[in-house]
């Protein structure tokens, strides 16, 4: 974190820009309170970029547009209900929200929402007192009713009043506290956890929607496992994730030292170390970190002792597919990425058949044919699956890697190895055989790409006459 002065000087010439001065005037001169809050004045205490603009104010709705419409470019209303007015001030995005008081009944999934008439009021209402802080303006003045300085100081996750009666306000807010505490490299307070551990079912009356986004948020920060393990070990993975802490009692047949839960985790952060590695500059990718940290979920449900003790997982992965593919589902993640989640779980072994023996060029096309658009994904997801701590096994695992990512290189200058499809096309097949569109259409194709897909080109002329052989043999 910053120096206080630091901060305060960060904030006083965020506070001097264009938009946010012209804000304030306005607001000002229409009688109305107005302050920067939450996380722009967060971030600007820990030296981090502010991004997003969040202002507070004593006006409604009615008069926030009254006020913004005409220092706008554009503005939306989307979110007037709950008292938020969105605008576009000189290309940024801002949103301003009146003072608000508004909670959780307990039973429905949706806060009651009422208006409040002091920023202070509107402040101890919030999630965290790191986030409970403000910049009234245009004055410039700091407004921190709950010590949330102090907290960011000593690095400290905590409510702004008793942590109960703060989650029982919003549940989601123990979800989120996790996701800050990777977000921010923070640690909750014993009163935040046992909070969390006692409340975790109120969870229930959330909406999934919002579960999956803070979900999602938790996984696309720099390091989620800190606070994965703070869901786990307060009883709210076991609502919202079930599988997660199910595997914490699994021994992973090759890795004795750590049970799957452990090698999960170690997966998700080598895969995203893979993520930053290879595509640096691009968003954090979903898709990968949950397939890592759902790829061996189908083990407790396929666990064997066999005789001599040893434990195996057989068809773990198949089974894993088929949770990973339910548990998003109900979660309600989009289709494409419960596909490729799923896909990727499926086909994370795939590879370790590699090292028992050479593969044929055709193994090699089959392995990117059945990858289809998540190879590269695969590759990260089977690099870091290698959590070892033999060094030389490891190695001999990352050589063969190496080696079989060179070889699908090589295929790729010599075939069309990513649009991977036979040598004659539908219409082709018909002419030749004398058919119209029909099932058996579909079958010649299929016949056609396994010949692809083993031999690599044929060419049209050889490819027409196996094709003619096959459909005389029928």
């Amino acid at each position: 974190m910053d120096s206080v002065a630091s901060a305060l000087e960060r904030l006083d010439r965020l506070a001097a820009t264009d938009r946010v001065s012209t804000l304030a005037l306005a607001f000002q001169a229409a009688g109305h309170e107005l302050a920067l809050v939450g996380g722009p004045v967060r971030d600007a205490f820990l030296g981090r970029p502010v991004n997003d603009l969040d202002f507070t104010t004593s006006a409604r709705p009615d008069e926030i547009l009254r006020i913004v419409v005409p220092l706008a470019e554009a503005h939306w209303e989307v979110g007037r209900a709950f008292g938020t007015i969105a605008a576009r001030i000189d290309g940024e995005t801002v949103e301003i929200t009146t003072y608000r008081t508004d909670v959780y009944d307990g039973e429905t999934r949706k806060p009651e929402v009422e208006f409040g008439d002091t920023l202070e009021g509107d402040l101890v209402r919030r999630d965290f007192t790191v986030n409970s802080m403000a910049l009234r303006l245009p004055q410039r003045v700091l407004v921190d009713p709950s010590g949330g300085v102090e907290h960011l100081l000593s690095t400290t996750l905590t409510t702004p009043g008793a942590a109960v009666d703060s989650f029982r306000d919003d549940p989601l807010r123990m979800m989120r506290a996790a996701r800050f505490t990777s977000q921010l490299g923070f640690t909750v307070s014993d009163e935040v956890r046992e909070a969390m551990t006692s409340r975790a079912e109120t969870l229930e009356i959330v909406s999934v929607e919002r579960i999956n986004d803070e979900l999602s948020k938790l996984l696309k920060t720099d390091d989620p496992v800190p606070g994965v393990r703070l869901l786990v070990e307060t009883g709210i993975a076991a609502l919202v994730l079930p599988e997660l802490p199910a595997m914490i009692l699994e021994r992973d047949e090759h890795h004795h030292h750590k049970d799957v839960y452990e090698h999960s985790l170690t997966v998700l952060s080598q895969a995203i170390g893979y993520e930053r590695e290879r595509h640096p500059a691009t968003p954090p990718d979903l898709i990968l970190r949950l397939a890592a940290l759902l790829h061996d979920i189908g083990k407790p449900a396929t666990r064997r002792l066999e005789p001599g003790g040893v434990v195996t997982f057989h068809h773990h992965d198949a089974v894993g597919a088929k949770l990973a593919k339910k548990r998003l589902k109900a979660l309600r993640f989009d289709n494409e990425t419960i596909a490729a989640v799923d896909h990727l779980v499926e086909l994370h072994l795939r590879f370790f058949g590699y090292t028992e023996g050479g593969w044929t060029d055709s193994a090699v096309r089959r392995y990117v044919r059945d990858a289809g658009d998540q190879l590269e994904r695969l590759h990260m997801l089977t690099r870091a699956d290698v959590t070892t701590r033999n060094r030389r096994k490891a190695d001999q695992l990352a050589f063969a890697y190496d080696d079989l990512e060179s070889r699908i290189a090589e295929l790729r200058e010599k075939e069309e190895l990513d649009s991977l499809r036979p040598d004659l096309d539908g219409v082709q097949i018909q002419a030749i055989l004398g058919i119209g569109p029909s099932r058996e259409v579909g079958e010649a194709y299929r016949f056609l790409l396994e010949l692809r897909t083993e031999e690599g080109p044929l060419g049209e002329d050889e490819a027409t006459r196996r094709l003619q052989e096959w459909w005389s043999a029928r």
